[in-house]
């Protein structure tokens, strides 16, 4: 039997983190280097407990461009170029993540944002507003190579970064694949399994390969 039910991340009221955890990250940076604090997280990547979540959040902080306050960082959260990746206030990432940075890219996440286990980000050029909800499993492609000229393989032909914006308000669903070039629309809902090829308009549920819009909102 269906059931409703009130949601619990987006009705939650964001709390201050204790004032050690910023103290204990400005420590780290200024005590040891990007790579000492990356072995340091790597201590506390797999573990579920309530201490080994503090420790990723005052890792992280150290290393992270920014990092909000009451955020939730799941077990084997993973990541490439931190001092590109900037995080807002009570965001919750779910286990298994994988957020792949460019050293001269930018990935900001905004306030409110819940990311489900086992999504990958191409966050070369990346910015998901605040309110955003990511399904499980989603991928988010930001990079794509010309195949040109054809005589090479694809992999060795350029590669063109194209921005990716995920507005306000909006959801994701599980095991979507959004594609480079793409921005998904404020209060736009994009349905499980869906390849978005092109961008979402506001408020408007698109679903399918490609996705394809079914109705207004």
């Amino acid at each position: 039997m269906e059931k409703i039910v009130k949601a619990v991340l987006g009705l939650k009221e964001i709390k201050d983190d204790p004032v050690f955890l910023s103290e204990f990250s400005q420590y780290l940076v200024e005590k040891y280097k990007p790579e000492e604090r990356l072995s340091f997280y790597e201590r506390f990547k797999m573990a579920d407990t309530a201490f080994d979540l503090l420790m990723r959040k005052i890792v992280l902080k150290s290393l992270f461009k920014s990092f909000g306050k009451d955020v939730i960082i799941s077990p084997d959260f993973s990541f490439l170029h931190p001092e590109t990746i900037e995080i807002g206030n009570g965001v919750f990432i779910g286990s298994h993540t994988f957020i792949q940075g460019r050293i001269d890219g930018y990935c900001k996440i905004g306030n409110k944002v819940w990311i489900g286990p086992y999504s990958y980000f191409d966050a070369r050029a990346l910015l998901i507003e605040d309110y955003v909800g990511v399904g499980p499993g989603i991928r988010i492609l930001g990079s794509e190579h010309t195949g040109d000229p054809k005589d090479l393989p694809v992999i060795q032909t350029d590669l063109v970064i194209k921005p990716i914006k995920i507005c306000l308000n909006s959801d994701i669903g599980t095991n979507a694949v959004i594609l480079p070039g793409v921005t998904i629309g404020e209060g736009a809902i994009v349905g499980a399994g869906a390849v978005v090829t092109k961008d979402v308009e506001p408020f408007t549920i698109v679903a399918g390969v490609p996705a394809k819009l079914l109705k207004k909102r």
